[in-house]
């Protein structure tokens, strides 16, 4: 199965680092992830984007879930859904994420999907 991925993308270094991931997942993936969408997306074109979705996979930056509510607006579930707080990572204000960061939460989604 082949993931869509709606992340944060909040001002945070963990919004940041939701949208990073993605990059990283759909370099990575081997195809398993289809597109990655930022939560500030215009709801119309999530929509759009949405319909063909095999399985949907929320990435928020922290316990706030934006990407989730997003999701919510376009009356969706995701199948999986990880929270970068949740995985260790501490909220930094604004700062840039680390390399680590990316790295360790790029990998804690590729176990996740590959676990489905």
């Amino acid at each position: 199965m082949r993931y869509t991925i709606i992340t944060c993308s909040g001002i945070s270094n963990t919004g940041k680092l939701t949208t990073q991931c993605g990059v990283a997942l759909l370099q990575r993936s081997g195809g398993e992830i289809e597109a990655c969408i930022p939560a500030i997306t215009e709801r119309e074109v999530l929509d759009d984007a949405l319909m063909d979705a095999e399985k949907i996979l929320v990435l928020d930056g922290c316990s706030d879930c934006c990407a989730l509510k997003k999701l919510h607006q376009c009356q969706k579930e995701p199948d999986t859904h990880i929270i970068a707080t949740d995985c260790g990572i501490k909220k930094r204000g604004m700062d840039d994420p680390q390399y680590r960061e990316i790295e360790d939460l790029t990998l804690t989604v590729l176990k996740a999907i590959r676990r489905e």
